[in-house]
């Protein structure tokens, strides 16, 4: 999980990550027909490993023993170790046929709910004069879903949440703040994949269409070449990124077709008496009188399809559809946002593919919106030898490229006004050492928020990893980051000065026993803006895991100590959290931070989750901002988790 959240986005739900690899954990893959399309969907591994994978597979025949993964070109214990947590040699039989019975007596239910609560209070809780506070509701934190499984071939999903400070039933009837529920069913034969419900859609390179988890650049440079996933059901608490209505997956022999139809409401702040849209609010929250006026306040209508040839090396894919909206999108004031998308309407086209010959992955989107602009992607990833491999990549997004649903790798939020080209490679000198490193050129060619001119910048990146055993290994990193922003100095007469980032990190990870293994992490941040304003940041945790394989506990703890100049200088580090939870909190100023996580498990088909996570600055009289804020140098939050199988 942390080697996967190193290539998402702060906003992103990490569950969906969790909820994937938990239910293939549960039912494993046959190694000895598992296909391409089965293996993009445990995120980790790369396009080049899989066709690795099916080679072997093809030449050697079947597999005799997991251990086999070690011997595949672009393997290593890693690799092969967490694709054995996956894949089984016989796996149990499904169970054929569909009949009442077996729906009742042969089907496997999921459900857990989860509380949790800033045990300081924050000041939008506090009531005012009137009686009243801010936040309408309590400052709970409430979710709760169901699962519903039948051999794989039906599957029901039901999230409920209600966030902190919003109402659970005061001042609105129907309970959870927000809802999500889908109904799938998977087929053998002509129809591939059924879906009622929220669902997602993932082709391509995400330029034209990709809504749910979507990757970046981080140390895992498979990443780089998005596994489009096409359809399938929606499981995350993201309130924004998700398709509500239907889609099928129509396959036969090499093609397929998935059309699709959904409308939705959109959380909007609105402008000119409420008949345009100023901008779409993307946080799910509804706390606030303001909040709560912008919800549902626009709606969304989407329909169009994706067609699709595929054979064993080669993948062509065309998608085109049709945004449309209840109103206007307002044109922006700033001069930055002159080409931004202002209609009520998008048509949306895009051509992709992937091409694998011999050692070498090609993909690649071309994605244009009718009346706009156009943007690009190709590139390559490429095993050179079973020691090294690399990741060509090139991108040209139009600054008036737009889309709903865009989550094509770049630099920015969003993939427009933006060209580059990215490079990474991969070096295993040995069964020891490896080297991972990354070099990407980006430029903006016009202006963007607080950048009023064309600017550029770069990002460099080197791994280093030395596996002493199979228990100890030591992990060092730079990261090292360059862009333009506007002279922040008061009197200046304009223009863009540098800005610098740099990360340098050390990490140490040993496995003392079958039960107990430790991680030690120090890191180390510098940010540098012109030549007046530079900050420095440090952070060091300890990490004890506890994991033994036929206990009823296990559990994790951590204390790390931090101190940095500000904002800029903060070091964001990954969490342990309960199932399907997570956390990537960013570390700044000065104090400590610790929590412990446990689990238990008192009798086959419960679990109970318990974290407790203290926040402790020594610099600092209040926490947080805004209403959040809380009075005092502490802030400490507590999660309780069930879940029930059966």
């Amino acid at each position: 999980m942390e080697h996967l959240a190193e290539n998402i986005s702060e906003d992103q739900d990490y569950s969906e990550i969790t909820d994937q690899l938990n239910f293939y954990r549960k039912y494993p893959l046959n190694i000895n027909k598992i296909n391409h399309e089965e293996l993009m969907k445990l995120f980790f591994i790369s396009p080049v490993q899989i066709n690795s994978l099916i080679a072997h597979r093809k030449e050697n025949g079947l597999f005799q023993d997991l251990l086999e993964l070690q011997s595949i070109d672009g393997f290593d214990n890693e690799m092969a170790g967490w694709l054995m947590n996956f894949v089984v040699l016989s796996p149990p039989d499904l169970l054929s046929g569909i009949s009442f019975d077996k729906l009742i007596s042969k089907s496997e239910h999921d459900f857990m709910v989860r509380l949790g609560k800033v045990l300081e209070k924050q000041r939008g809780f506090i009531k005012t004069d009137s009686g009243t506070s801010i936040y309408s509701g309590s400052a709970d934190r409430l979710f709760m879903r169901y699962r519903f499984n039948f051999a794989n071939r039906i599957s029901v999903s039901l999230n409920m949440e209600k966030d902190a400070g919003e109402s659970f039933f005061r001042s609105q009837g129907h309970g959870f703040d927000f809802y999500s529920a889908n109904v799938s069913l998977i087929g053998k034969r002509f129809v591939k994949k059924f879906i009622v419900g929220d669902y997602a859609l993932q082709f391509g390179q995400g330029l034209t269409l990709w809504t749910g988890l979507g990757f970046g650049k981080g140390a895992g440079l498979t990443t780089v070449a998005k596994q489009a996933m096409g359809l399938r059901p929606y499981s995350s608490v993201n309130e924004s990124s998700f398709l509500r209505g239907t889609s099928v997956t129509l396959n036969h022999h090499r093609f397929s077709a998935t059309p699709f139809f959904s409308y939705k409401k959109l959380d909007a702040s609105l402008t000119g008496n409420g008949q345009e849209i100023n901008s779409l609010n993307v946080s799910g929250l509804h706390r606030t009188k303001a909040e709560r006026a912008s919800k549902n306040a626009a709606s969304q209508l989407v329909y169009g399809i994706n067609s699709a040839y595929k054979d064993d090396n080669l993948n062509l894919g065309v998608t085109v559809y049709r945004t449309q909206l209840d109103k206007k999108v307002t044109e922006g004031n700033s001069l930055y946002e002159q080409y931004d998308f202002s209609d009520k309407s998008l048509t949306n086209l895009g051509f992709h593919y992937t091409y694998t010959f011999k050692n070498t992955y090609f993909f690649g989107e071309t994605a244009h919106s009718l009346s706009s602009g156009t943007a690009f992607l190709t590139g390559l990833m490429s095993s050179v030898s079973s020691q090294v491999s690399g990741v060509l990549l090139y991108r040209n997004y139009g600054r008036n490229y737009h889309s709903f649903f865009n989550q094509g790798l770049s630099e920015s939020t969003d993939a427009i006004n933006e060209k580059g080209f990215y490079t990474g490679l991969t070096v295993k000198f040995n069964s020891k050492f490896e080297l991972v490193s990354y070099f990407d050129f980006f430029r903006f060619p016009w202006l963007k928020f607080r950048v009023d001119a064309p600017s550029l910048g770069h990002e460099l990146f080197a791994q280093f990893v030395f596996s002493i055993n199979k228990k100890f290994k030591i992990t060092a990193r730079f990261k090292r980051q360059q862009k333009e922003e506007n002279i922040t100095e008061t009197y200046s007469s304009g223009g863009l000065e540098t800005v610098e980032k740099q990360n340098c990190r050390i990490e140490l990870n040993y496995k003392a026993s079958n039960s107990f293994s430790f991680r030690n992490r120090a890191e180390l941040s510098m940010y540098k803006k012109g030549i007046n304003t530079t900050e420095f940041g440090f952070l060091a945790y300890q990490d004890i895991i506890y994991n033994p394989l036929s206990s009823k506990f296990s559990g994790n703890i951590r204390f790390a100590l931090f101190e940095t100049h500000g904002f800029d200088s903060r070091i964001y580090a990954y969490e342990n959290d309960v199932l399907y939870g997570y956390s990537v909190p960013g570390y700044q100023d000065k104090g400590l931070r610790c929590y412990i996580n446990g689990r238990y498990t008192p009798w086959h088909g419960v679990d109970i989750w318990l974290r407790y996570a203290l926040l402790s600055y020594s610099n600092q009289e209040t926490i947080g901002s805004g209403y959040d804020m809380v009075d005092g140098n502490k802030r400490s939050d507590v999660k309780l988790q069930l879940r029930f199988q059966f």
